[in-house]
């Protein structure tokens, strides 16, 4: 028989920060030039394995998957397998994921633009374009720094702004968001990493 290649190991499909991707890792031994060919299945669809373009004689260890998968509300499942001259390993075959139901998201970058009395806050997200469509938002906390007491602003929608009036707050205030998206459940994110501005400070 043909000598076959040592097959990709840890074959994990992952949705995370609003993208679906495939990784894994090479196989013990493989050789240097080693390149990776996926296809991927529906539930849909079953037996049916697609090609995908863009993941053909690769050299690298992961797959986005995002804008490939037609219908987000349907399991789909990865394989892959490593290729090198004419030798080739058997395909590895990933667990079932689910974009929509399986999502991690990713916290949501947050642009703060501090004018005279206001703040104007909104939250920004890795999105890719396919996936635009999807109703995120996000919940946003402003807190004085060193200070448990939070303001919460909940469910903004991700394109829309808050505009905080700021006349009555005088020192270092924080803010942070988490992504939040309902599919059967509410699913959130953790939140970001504080944004602190300083208010009313009299120079």
């Amino acid at each position: 028989g043909r000598v076959q290649l040592p097959p990709p190991q840890n074959v994990t499909l992952l949705s995370k920060d609003f993208d679906m991707i495939l990784t894994w890792t090479p196989g013990e031994g493989s050789p240097p030039d080693v390149r990776y060919t996926v296809r991927y299945e529906s539930q849909d669809r079953m037996g049916k394995w697609i090609k995908v373009p863009h993941c053909k004689n690769i050299h690298r260890t992961s797959c986005n998957l995002t804008c490939v998968i037609p219908n987000f509300f349907v399991k789909v499942r990865a394989r892959v397998k490593a290729v090198s001259g004419q030798f080739q390993s058997p395909w590895v075959e990933s667990q079932f994921k689910e974009y929509h139901l399986d999502v991690e998201l990713a916290p949501p970058v947050l642009n703060v633009n501090v004018k005279e009395n206001l703040i104007h806050v909104n939250a920004s997200f890795p999105l890719a374009t396919c996936v635009e469509i999807f109703s995120w938002m996000y919940d946003l906390n402003l807190w004085e720094a060193g200070s448990e007491d939070k303001k919460q602003y909940e469910r903004i929608f991700r394109k829309d702004t808050v505009t905080i009036d700021t006349t009555a707050l005088r020192g270092n205030y924080c803010l942070s968001a988490r992504s939040s998206f309902q599919s059967i459940d509410f699913k959130h994110s953790k939140f970001s990493q504080p944004v602190c501005v300083l208010l009313n400070h009299k120079g």
